[in-house]
Formats: C-alpha cells, structure tokens, sequence
C-alpha cells in the first residue's frame, strides 16, 4: 500500500496536537500571574519562553530530517515532548514551570520536521498548497484557546498539561507505521556543510518575511489573551477564545496563500500582506482602547499573516530544492523568533509606558522595511530570475 498519500493528513494532524504543546502556557498566563503574583515582564517571558527553543532548535531539526528523514524525527520529537509536559504539570514553582516551559518549546520545532517531510513528498508545482495545508496544522495555537481554559477549571492545571499526552502518543504511532520514510539524500552534507545557504542572500530575505509574518501570527496568537485581559479587563475564558479566533482567521489563510503564491507568484502576494500588515498595525497602536476597532485590525492582520506565511513557504523549496529541511529550519526558526521578542518588547513598554502603543508602531515600521525588500527582490521582476538563488 503506498502510504505517501497519508503524509499530509497525518503530520498537518501531529502538528496542531504539537502546537497545541507549544502554546498550552499562553491561555494559562494570567493564572500563573496569581499564583506566582508575577509582573508583566515576567508573564511576558513565561508565555515567551516556549517559543525561543521551539525557534532555535528548528535549525537543526531541519537540517536532520534532510538526512534521516521526517518519519524518524517526527516520531522522536512527539515522544520527547511527553516528558516536559509531565514536568511542568507537577511543577510547584515559578523557577520550575520556567524550566517546563523551555522544554515544552521543543514542541514548535514540528513545524520544520513537517514542512520538510511533506515537501519532499510533493511535486513542485503543488508545493504551494500542500505546504498551505500543510501548516493548518497551527491551528493548534487556537485550540489551546479553546480547550485548555476549560480543562484547568474542570479538571486542575496540572490536567492541562497531562491531556495533552494522550494525543500525541496516538499521532506519534500514525507516523510511525502509517506513513513512508523520504529518501535519503545522494550526498551527505556536515552540519557546517548544510549551513553553507547562509551566504545566499535569499535565505536572509524570507528569513525576514517569516519573522514578520509568522511572528505576528505567534506573538500576538500567544499574547493577545495578556493583552486583552489587561486593556479590557475581560476573563481568561473570553480572552481566549478571541485569541483562537485570531489564530483560526491565519491558519485558514494559509493554504489561500500557498495557492494564490502558485497561481500569482509570492512575491506579488507578499506586497499586499506587508502593505496590510504595516496599515492595521499603526490602526492599532492609535485605537488600543475600542475593542471593536482593535479587534477588526488584529483580524485583518491575521487574515495578511496567514496568506504571507503561506507565500514565503512557496518560495523555500522553489529556491532550495535540494536544501529545503536546512532553509525551512532557518527561516522557520526566524519565524519563532519573531513570535519571541515581540511579547517581552510588549510586556516591557508597557511596564515603561504604561501603553502597548509604541510596540505596534514598531511592529507597522517593520513590516513597512520587509514591503520595500520584497518590491525590490521578488515583486518588481515578473520573470522567473526570481526564482534562482541569488547571493
């Protein structure tokens, strides 16, 4: 039986179990703030924290699922999750639900090991979509919204945590014996070797795009629920939801964008994202207190978000074929990164300010420099030049 056509739903599956491990700290954030009677920095960090790992460790994991292949490291990384989860939901205090939480973050490295597994398994020209579909597999980010409110009142904190292993035993038993292992590459690259993309300015570029487009979709997917409980003063429950809400709005996108990128080409979809992006974040930081309009905006951004990161995933294996695990780990570990600083940076001009406002112009300047980079680089050109590495 060939079991390739089993890839795709299986791992999109195994990663929303994943990121719902990811992001099980967020929706649990303002609980841990009374418990622990926390500062906004340091809710901040906490929720943060899972990100930074699940960002870093990309690099690697993707440069190894290139060489041993997704179906062995998909299995691996669900089993090593087991372990952080059991920890932090016996942990007793702030110092070890920290110390949970990095771990936890290994949870996020999903992203490169399914990217890398499914596009191997895909012809080119249906790259786009597959990889779009691929990745609505972040949709475990608003489950986390849903669900895990919901299991902490019912069933304790430590249950909102331990639930969470059930699933990903039973995912990490349908990777193991229900899909194909890729083949393994002709030629043998070092760590170093496989590196070496580094020095093609492409991989810099969508780097960049991904920190913008995929970290809003994590900084405020994660942190929205702080924000709106702090700013309105409504419960964790209702914050929630919203911030699922938000989440599902860019995951749906997603595959929209992969589809749009093969039919229009990236570059031309990823001018309207960052012109989008940069227009609803200055909205925001001028309308933080009308809930209404904040959550317009914060829609519309989700809705740039998903269609961008569709749009840059386009572009990975199309400019790296034969490199695609070591580029998806790098630019998917950016992505993390910009899901990373921006809650801190939030907690930490709020604490100085008083206000989100600054942040969110900072995030609209951002987005304005990665407008101007993609114009010059993938937009202005039509011709496929585009699309062939250039250093």
């Amino acid at each position: 039986m060939d079991r390739t056509k089993f890839v795709l739903p299986i791992t999109t599956i195994a990663m929303a179990i994943s990121f719902m491990t990811w992001s099980v700290l967020s929706p649990l954030a303002s609980t841990f703030e009374q418990i622990y009677n926390l500062s906004t920095t340091q809710k901040s960090i906490l929720v943060a924290i899972p990100v930074l790992l699940g960002s870093i460790m990309r690099i690697p994991l993707g440069i190894y699922t290139d060489r041993v292949g997704g179906r062995k490291m998909f299995t691996g990384l669900l089993l090593f999750t087991i372990i952080p989860l059991i920890g932090a939901g016996i942990s007793n205090s702030f110092a070890a639900l920290l110390f949970w939480a990095f771990f936890i973050g290994m949870a996020g490295t999903s992203f490169a090991i399914s990217v890398t597994f499914v596009s191997k398994l895909t012809p080119p020209e249906k790259q786009g979509t597959a990889l779009g579909i691929n990745a609505v597999g972040n949709i475990g980010t608003a489950l986390a919204g849903f669900v895990i409110p919901s299991i902490a009142v019912a069933f304790g904190l430590q249950w909102a945590f331990w639930i969470l292993i059930f699933p990903t035993v039973i995912m990490a038993a349908l990777i193991w014996f229900g899909t194909p292992e890729t083949a393994k590459p002709t030629e043998k690259k070092t760590v170093l070797g496989a590196l070496s993309v580094l020095k093609f300015r492409n991989t810099w570029m969508l780097s960049l795009f991904y920190f913008v487009s995929f970290g809003s979709f994590v900084a405020l997917g994660i942190y929205l629920p702080t924000m709106l409980i702090d700013i309105y003063g409504i419960n964790a429950v209702d914050a929630g939801f919203r911030a699922a809400v938000f989440v599902v709005a860019a995951t749906v996108f997603r595959p929209v964008g992969g589809y749009f990128s093969d039919k229009f080409g990236a570059g031309r979809v990823l001018t309207y994202v960052f012109i989008g992006i940069t227009v609803m974040a200055f909205v925001i930081s001028f309308a933080l207190g009308n809930i209404i309009i904040m959550t317009i905006a914060c829609l519309l951004i989700a809705v740039f978000a998903g269609l961008g990161n569709g749009s840059v995933f386009k572009l990975v294996p199309t400019l790296f074929p034969k490199d695609t695990g070591t580029v998806t780990g790098i630019v998917g570990a950016w992505g993390g990164l910009g899901g990373f600083f921006p809650p801190i940076l939030m907690g930490i001009v709020k604490d100085m300010t008083g206000s989100y406002s600054l942040g969110f112009v900072l995030f609209a300047l951002l987005a304005f420099v990665c407008l101007f980079i993609n114009w010059l680089n993938f937009d202005r050109r039509k011709s496929q030049v585009l699309y062939k590495r250039i250093a």
